[in-house]
């Protein structure tokens, strides 16, 4: 009996070593990169033949994991069906058989090698003329062929049997630390309610937060700690509007998710890697843009579009001016606009504002004063603090775009919502951000759990792919899928009685028909 014991327990450490794999050598950690990136260990540029015309492009363009995935186990993609590149399946004595029907020995080093080369399988038939067919050199080939003996046990960093690490960059100082602790504060709530129900597949889950600091180069700096030092296996809600665009070149290089609304605050950030359950400001501009095209005059103009110096706002107005001038919007101008000191043109029928709240009723403050009262359209987490020093003459005139309206709010989400709140000592403030880092929670909840116990970090981004209709309890209906990641793509446009300070919806949440 003890020897069966004895022998039960190595039994037992075996499956907990087989859990912790071992570290990647030099060379399969080059053959990593290749293989997800592109890129050779020798800094030299890896070519690629496709099609029978074999055109040549960049390795970068087209890597391994694009087709094959980060675990190799290819997903199909454009009518075309990637193989599964697992070691031991390349490998098996018992040879393989193409997707037509057509077997062919088990590979070799060299047989692989020749497939990768020059599109050959083992028993020398021509592959798909979709695989592309890569010039490399021998060292490169070794280190390929090194990491895809590795690539089955090759774990994402953050994940281990028993944890899922979380990260997000938050920041506690500065104009937008409020902000910032409203979203810990969220995150934390969500964090501690999965991990009190038994956290996900048997993972308690831990969260990093790290300040951005005030500017880039602090926020990229922060970044690079959670992604290379802290090893996280995902962001969650991060606010850092200084890295901008770099952010998702950089999510892209670590093939790190990012789950949260970043492109809320303006900063658009297209990516394979995130996913955005809010429409951006882009979308909710357009979408005010529709409902005053449908309901009100104001095709012919003049219409101005206000904005702050700043490059995420600046790309969203230019975005905006452009789709409306290809809606036929006649006179339409764009002006960057300091309300503390810059002079405002006078004479629009229609304002599109951008910027912060405060800078909203000094706008509408100047236009009264000069006897003018125009339609002033803004979304509505810019500007809704800012509402009641809106002189009363733009009473029904101002409209507001809303991602989310208490009329999309089950009972069982706003009660989630009230009492995460409660224990985290939360009010009512920031409740745009409350409701995108709650929402983010919810999905990679439910992308986890849909990834499996065997979950990776491509299977988590296949996983919220696929999320079609999820309901949060707390927002319209989101959707994912190929090439799509704001989970939203419109929003509800409300109109406000000043005089009586009372809101009403005049058009609810429906996509918008196109984006810039």
């Amino acid at each position: 009996m003890r020897t069966s014991l004895a022998l039960g327990l190595l039994l037992l450490g075996g499956l907990h070593f087989a859990a912790d794999a071992l570290p990647l050598s030099p060379d399969e950690s080059a053959g990593k990169r290749l293989y997800r990136e592109g890129v050779s260990a020798s800094g030299e540029p890896i070519m690629a033949r496709v099609g029978a015309a074999d055109i040549v492009l960049p390795a970068t363009s087209l890597p391994c994991a694009n087709c094959h995935g980060a675990d190799g186990l290819g997903r199909p993609e454009g009518g075309v069906r990637p193989p599964d590149l697992r070691w031991s399946r390349l490998t098996s004595t018992y040879g393989q058989q193409h997707i037509n029907g057509r077997a062919y020995p088990a590979y070799t080093e060299g047989t692989l090698a020749r497939a990768i080369q020059e599109g050959r399988d083992p028993g020398n038939n021509r592959l798909d003329p979709a695989m592309p067919r890569f010039v490399l050199s021998m060292n490169d080939q070794r280190n390929l062929t090194a990491y895809l003996k590795r690539v089955t046990d090759d774990r994402d960093p953050g994940l281990t049997p028993d944890s899922l690490h979380l990260g997000t960059l938050l920041p506690s100082q500065g104009p937008l630390s409020e902000e910032g602790a409203t979203v810990a504060a969220v995150l934390q709530g969500s964090v501690a309610r999965i991990n009190e129900a038994g956290g996900i597949h048997g993972r308690k889950l831990r969260l990093t937060i790290l300040d951005p600091g005030p500017d880039r180069a602090s926020a990229e700096q922060a970044l690079d700690q959670l992604i290379d030092q802290e090893q996280v296996f995902a962001l969650i809600a991060p606010l850092a509007p200084a890295l901008d665009s770099d952010l998702a070149a950089r999510l892209e290089r670590a093939g790190v998710p990012l789950i949260g609304p970043l492109s809320l605050l303006g900063t658009a950030q297209a990516s394979r890697q995130i996913f955005e359950p809010l429409p951006g400001l882009r979308e909710q501009l357009i979408a005010l843009a529709d409902y005053a095209i449908a309901n009100l005059r104001v095709l012919q103009g003049p219409t101005l579009i206000t904005y702050p110096d700043e490059p995420s706002q600046r790309l969203a107005a230019q975005s905006l001016g452009q789709y409306l001038q290809d809606h036929d919007w006649q006179k339409v101008s764009l002006k960057v606009y300091d309300s503390a000191q810059d002079e405002l043109p006078l004479g629009s029928r229609s304002v599109f504002y951008l910027g912060s709240g405060g800078g909203f009723s000094r706008l509408a403050e100047r236009l009264q004063a000069a006897g003018q009262v125009p339609y002033l359209f803004a979304a509505s987490n810019q500007v809704a603090g800012d509402l009641l020093q809106v002189p009363s003459e733009f009473s029904r005139r101002v409209f507001l775009a809303y991602p989310f309206v208490p009329s999309d709010w089950t009972l069982a989400g706003r009660l989630a919502l009230t009492q995460l709140r409660q224990r985290q000592g939360l009010g009512g403030q920031h409740a745009m951000l409350q409701v995108g880092a709650f929402s983010s929670m919810l999905l990679l909840s439910e992308g986890m759990k849909q990834a499996g116990r065997d979950a990776s970090r491509e299977k988590l981004i296949s996983a919220l792919e696929g999320l079609h209709d999820f309901d949060t309890g707390l927002t319209p209906l989101i959707s994912f899928g190929p090439g799509r990641r704001l989970g939203l793509r419109g929003a509800h446009i409300v109109t406000v009685d000043l005089p009586d300070q009372r809101f009403y919806l005049v058009a609810p949440y429906k996509p918008v028909a196109a984006t810039p």
